[in-house]
């Protein structure tokens, strides 16, 4: 592979304007694509097989009036005065009559007719039904809702709006530019050079260009959810800097012992290109493998986004060597002088002495500040967001404090009973029973007169639970309805299901802690292989493995801490506090299972090149160290960078995701693979490199780091394999 790398980079710096023609005229026709065929993102999240959204299908085939499958809106007129006098009624009325005439709706609640007003009289609640889910709902539709209020408003009455007809799509904002403006003074620092810094960011953004126009494109083809675009933009922008800091910098090193630029482009991508190549799978694999978990819009996200790093990979290796041909050799030196040239590799070099002789202390140290901040992730919760997780000043937040407050937590979520009467002898009794066994249970719901469809073997029950949306309770009470199914069927022949809103999210929540497990196990399986490949090593995979699993949990913890329990909030730019995104988990997992493996390739490869040329164990892991610290450090300061941007998003789940990123990659390069591993090659000695002889001969030999493509090139027929590769 180093080979054809090699050959390939020579090439694209050759032929510099046709590769770099290609790639414009591929984002051009994304681009273009993205204009004229975008289609509508989706929010909605369902996972086919659940109890839910059966239910859905059912009612969609046989009580479409219902509308179960469509968006809704609460729409909370409220006054400080009695809502039900004459001017309030005719408020509500007004009210009532814009929202029937709002686009795409199909029905409306009025609040006089069922008695949906508080017991201070101060607050009323209408509720909206929509034909379309909440996704295919325009800017335009919203606008029409929210100007059926214009009336009641102006009449001194307030008006605000919930439900996931209002929903906002989660969009980036210029506050993440934060994290690629940082990047680039790290680039700056690391270079010394404002053209070496300029031209990881430039195709960084290319790629990433690339890859949010191809998403918007085949938007108009796929239902794609509304986060799919922000994780690849994430991971897309992440690695695609930082796979073009390993080769630019490689290349910089082959210019300074005095290659010619062609030279000197080929042997960086065949050296520190190769090793883009096997991080860059690692995180495609890791995303990739989002698909076997089972929840479509996950393994959407994953792909999306393992496509946009598989874009970064290929744009390293063809137009990075092609815009390093028109730079030549002005990237030698740099001539921003921050500090010494030699200060950063004599503090790596230092930092590794100092592991070495205090091992066990720095080790017990660092694994103690891991269980700690491990701590709160043993209370995680994880939920879905709903309005109770909206910004304080949003409308939809307003809505639901407002009906928590007059008519109590649970009608922020109602529930939706579908009772199947199909097999039933006597329907009314089927019912009656149904009705009075949820009305019996420990919770006491409060259950609303049925809704039968033409052919009367389907009929609706609203149940409004007296716990919140997001609380355990209402969990509880989900599961304890579900379990009156095997007596009502037994006793009437019918069947009962529960769907809506907070019962899909629910069932999701409850799939994606599920696959969970699996899924880790997955990546630790999968992590475990790949490394023994790269290092033919049985143990430093087994502590880079269980290295990882520290920096998850230890990130969980933090995470637990800010998004649920509210610490540095303030701090942070958090506004609200509540379960954790339930897909949140295994996207870190997934994610920083990629990045995590990119550092221990780049940092413990040269410590395996300078064991097996001889030197001593101690020896072999100081200069590698000082050798890959550098840019390693570089590489997850920027990372940290563009992932802490985005905890200035306006979504809570894109500031969740953010953060957790940006912590797990500083807990990860900084106390793993900085410190832990050190330490334990030091520890571990001769023994880390143990690989049994039978396993060594059946594994391949991966030359991540180029090692037999130095050894031709420095060979004495190196002008004749030059020459060939012309």
């Amino acid at each position: 592979m180093a080979s054809f790398l090699y050959r390939l980079g020579r090439f694209s710096f050759r032929r510099r304007a046709l590769v770099t023609a290609v790639w414009a005229a591929v984002l051009v026709a994304l681009g273009a694509g993205a204009l004229t065929l975008s289609g509508q993102l989706s929010n909605s999240v369902t996972i086919p097989g659940t109890e839910s959204q059966k239910a859905i299908d059912q009612l969609a085939d046989r009580f479409p009036e219902a509308a179960a499958g469509g968006a809704t809106a609460r729409v909370v007129i409220s006054t400080s005065g009695d809502i039900t006098d004459p001017a309030g009624q005719a408020a509500i009325t007004g009210l009532v009559k814009g929202l029937e005439n709002a686009p795409k709706v199909a029905g409306v609640v009025n609040p006089l007719q069922m008695q949906a007003i508080s017991p201070d009289k101060h607050v009323a609640l209408a509720q909206v039904s929509y034909r379309v889910p909440g996704f295919e709902l325009t800017d335009a539709d919203r606008e029409g809702l929210m100007a059926a209020a214009d009336a009641a408003k102006a009449a001194g009455y307030t008006v605000d709006f919930g439900g996931d007809a209002v929903q906002a799509m989660p969009a980036t904002n210029a506050t993440e530019g934060l994290g690629v403006a940082v990047a680039a003074v790290v680039l700056i620092i690391t270079f010394g050079s404002l053209l070496a810094a300029g031209i990881p960011l430039l195709t960084a953004l290319i790629g990433v260009g690339i890859g949010m126009a191809g998403i918007t494109t085949a938007s108009g083809f796929l239902e794609l959810n509304t986060n799919t675009p922000v994780l690849a933009l994430m991971i897309g922008l992440a690695v695609g800097i930082d796979y073009a800091l390993f080769i630019v910098s490689r290349y910089r090193h082959e210019l300074t012992i005095g290659r010619d630029p062609e030279e000197a482009a080929g042997r960086a991508t065949g050296t520190a290109g190769s090793a883009v190549v096997f991080a860059g799978l690692t995180v495609i694999i890791a995303l990739a493998g989002l698909t076997v978990v089972g929840i479509p819009f996950l393994g959407e996200m994953g792909i999306a986004a393992a496509i946009t790093v598989a874009i970064a990979v290929v744009i390293a290796l063809t137009l990075l060597p092609a815009i390093l041909g028109f730079a030549g050799g002005k990237l030698a030196g740099g001539k921003i002088r921050l500090r010494r040239k030699e200060s950063t590799t004599t503090h790596g070099e230092r930092w590794a002495k100092f592991v070495a002789r205090h091992r066990i202390p720095v080790l017990i140290a660092a694994i103690a500040g891991l269980a700690i901040v491990a701590v709160p992730a043993a209370s995680m919760q994880l939920g879905l967001p709903n309005d109770s997780t909206a910004a304080p000043d949003t409308t939809q937040r307003k809505a639901y404090d407002t009906v928590a407050r007059s008519f109590g937590e649970g009608a922020n979520g109602p529930l939706v009973i579908v009772v199947d009467l199909s097999g039933s002898t006597d329907r009314q009794a089927a019912l009656q029973q149904a009705a009075a066994g949820i009305g019996g249970l420990p919770e006491r719901p409060i259950v609303t007169p049925p809704k039968t469809n033409r052919g009367g073997d389907l009929a609706l029950l609203t149940v409004i639970p007296k716990s919140g949306p997001s609380s355990t309770a209402t969990e509880d009470l989900v599961s304890d309805i579900r379990g009156l199914n095997a007596k009502l069927g037994s006793a009437t022949g019918a069947s009962l299901a529960v769907t809506g809103q907070t019962a899909a999210n629910i069932d999701v929540s409850e799939k994606l802690a599920d696959a969970m497990l699996p899924y880790l196990a997955l990546i630790v399986g999968l992590a475990f292989l790949l490394l023994m490949l790269v290092f033919r090593s049985i143990v430093v995979p087994l502590k880079a493995t269980l290295g990882f699993l520290g920096s998850v949990v230890a990130t969980f913890g933090a995470v637990v801490a800010v998004f649920q329990w509210g610490w540095l909030t303030d701090l942070l730019g958090v506004k609200t506090t509540g379960p954790i995104m339930s897909m949140l988990p295994i996207l870190l997992i997934g994610v920083l299972f990629g990045l995590a493996m990119d550092y221990q390739v780049f940092l413990v490869t040269r410590m395996r090149e300078e064991y097996v040329h001889g030197a001593d164990p101690q020896e072999a892991m100081v200069t590698g160290f000082r050798h890959g610290s550098r840019v390693v450090v570089a590489a997850a300061l920027i990372m940290i960078s563009v992932f802490a941007g985005f905890v200035l998003a306006e979504s809570s789940l894109i500031q969740s995701i953010g953060f957790a990123l940006a912590f797990g990659v500083l807990v990860d390069a900084f106390v793993i693979r900085m410190t832990i591993v050190p330490a334990l090659m030091s520890l571990l000695g001769r023994g880390a490199w143990w690989l049994p002889k039978w396993l060594d001969r059946v594994l391949p030999d991966v030359d991540v780091e180029g090692e037999k493509l130095a050894k031709q090139l420095d060979a004495p027929d190196e002008r004749e394999l030059v020459d060939a590769s012309k």
